[in-house]
């Protein structure tokens, strides 16, 4: 996609500028995006003038993208869940990327919320209804979703650039990961979703016991703006706090990582950025999830596939964890299963003598997808989301309660999800949709086999097949073909030339005009015999190219 540069030049500009200043003018260069947007080059010498340039390249990178504001701080934080693609060092600094932008006026706060009609990232308020129960409002900030959306157009114009003009866009599908952070912040930016969201965590925590989320108030709930009950806790990293409140912080830790476990395992959706800012603690021990925008989605069959992998793990069974990814169907070649499973059995090795408690999840997901990565296999986003989830999770863990790790709470939870996948009920409602769908083939099958006889009469009917390389095959049967040309027509000279030799010997006796005849016919044999043998010899040179 080519935006109209024209009306977004200034913008352009901007992002090159800022990262230029932080040092990544040469890399804009090499990749020739000064030429693409027929930007001079003069500011490039900031670079070696940049305040940052003695940081690394991750902070370089994460200061950059905080200046830009908004869309690209949430771009940052979606690459920090892709360590297939960017280095540790570089994930590990967008990681810290947060939402921090400056704060904007009560009286843009005000006039967002008055007009109604002015269906206007955020920012939140304490508030009273009429009623005088305090709500917690969540306010858009003004005119977020124009500068968003022109970021985003310069983000895809880029992108398919990078993807058609540069070896890194051959390896990588930028604008397939821009379409990804586009859908993501746009669901972000209406703030309906995140209320879809709480009412759905609301109806999966009733399951659970002292778990829960602050109820919606749609009344007061807009595509910009999100009022919801007011709950006062304990921050769950506060832990002076919980002490004081009497909290004891192993259970707090076996019930938080219990949640996170049921929501990605049994529910198949999850809290996607459970840091310690989303989630409070009430004074009874009941925990509190808060900023419910960014979430993960798992299907049946993804959600099967993490249980399998978990206990595989935890079994240390590298062919079930191999089977669990290959599962995924997202692996090219099958050919390639014997030297995936090798690898995933050195990932196991390294972790079978451990403790619990030494074993980093995230480190485990992240490796696990890095050697599925150079196996040419492609992980879901709902992947990398799961593997950000669970090692913040494990971060949180260490500090509450550090001999509990995910993976021990996860392993039976797995396996009862599983033996439950076996249940009569479970299998009745199996056949019952398989049984739906074959009344749907049959309903189809009537229709669609009169129109397989009916082209069959009208003699519209092929049927192609294609072999693979089959230039290749063709191009050896040639080959093969000239080799056989060329012994036949040799063998078939031969004899003549040997027949015409054995005929001079014989009729030597009967007089030198004989003799000249046969002479004058073995040299014309011999003549043409070298034309034929050079002619197929240029003929098999030619069936090379």
């Amino acid at each position: 996609m080519v935006i109209n540069r024209r009306n977004s030049i200034r913008r352009y500009r901007q992002i090159i500028a800022v990262f230029t200043k932080h040092g990544f003018g040469l890399l804009m260069d090499q990749l020739g995006i000064f030429h693409y947007l027929k930007i001079k080059k003069r500011i490039l010498d900031t670079d070696a003038k940049s305040d940052s340039s003695r940081l690394s390249t991750g902070a370089r990178l994460r200061l950059s993208l905080e200046e830009l504001g908004p869309a690209f701080v949430k771009l940052g934080q979606i690459l920090s869940t892709r360590p297939d693609i960017l280095p540790p060092d570089i994930v590990e600094e967008l990681k810290k990327l947060q939402d921090s932008v400056p704060p904007f006026s009560f009286s843009e706060v005000r006039a967002v919320i008055e007009p109604v009609a002015a269906a206007s990232i955020s920012q939140v308020h304490r508030a009273r209804l009429n009623s005088g129960k305090p709500v917690a409002v969540k306010v858009q900030r003004p005119g977020i979703e124009r500068t968003i959306n022109l970021d985003i157009n310069i983000l895809k114009d880029l992108a398919g650039f990078i993807d058609h003009h540069t070896q890194y866009g051959k390896l990588y599908d930028c604008s397939g990961m821009v379409l990804e952070f586009e859908n993501t912040i746009k669901n972000e930016l209406d703030f309906t979703k995140e209320a879809e969201n709480a009412e759905a965590f609301k109806q999966n925590f009733t399951r659970d016991k002292g778990i829960i989320v602050p109820n919606v108030k749609w009344i007061y709930t807009t595509k910009r703006i999100l009022t919801m009950e007011y709950i006062e806790g304990i921050r769950v990293d506060n832990y002076s706090a919980l002490d004081l409140a009497g909290i004891d912080k192993k259970i707090l830790a076996k019930r938080l990582a219990t949640s996170i476990c049921n929501q990605i395992l049994r529910d198949g959706f999850f809290h996607a950025d459970p840091h310690p800012g989303n989630i409070q603690v009430l004074s009874d021990g009941t925990i509190v999830f808060l900023d419910l925008g960014m979430v993960g989605c798992l299907n049946e069959a993804r959600k099967r596939m993490i249980s399998n992998f978990f206990i595989g793990v935890a079994s240390r069974d590298s062919r079930l964890v191999v089977k669990s990814i290959i599962d995924l169907e997202t692996m090219p070649k099958r050919s390639n299963i014997k030297k995936f499973e090798k690898d995933v059995d050195k990932i196991i090795e390294k972790y079978l003598t451990m403790p619990w408690n030494e074993i980093k999840i995230e480190e485990l997901l992240y490796e696990t997808f890095n050697i599925a990565f150079l196996n040419h296999i492609k992980i879901p986003r709902e992947f990398a989301l799961l593997a950000k989830t669970l090692g913040t999770l494990q971060g949180l863990l260490e500090k509450l309660a550090p001999d509990l790790n995910a993976l021990v709470v996860a392993k039976p939870i797995a396996k009862k999800l599983l033996y439950q996948s076996f249940s009569a009920e479970r299998m009745s409602n199996d056949i019952k949709k398989s049984l739906w769908n074959y009344r749907e083939l049959f309903k189809e099958f009537p229709s669609a086999m009169l129109n397989f006889l009916g082209k069959m009469e009208d003699e519209d009917f092929a049927v192609q097949f294609e072999i693979k390389d089959m230039d290749s095959i063709q191009r050896r049967f040639e080959r093969v073909f000239n080799r056989m040309s060329f012994s036949v027509v040799l063998l078939a000279v031969s004899i003549i030339i040997a027949g015409i030799i054995i005929g001079s010997g014989l009729s030597a006796d009967a007089g030198s005009e004989m003799y000249l005849l046969n002479v004058t016919v073995l040299k014309a044999g011999l003549a043409i015999a070298v034309i034929i043998i050079l002619g197929l010899i240029i003929s098999m040179f030619k069936s090379r190219h």
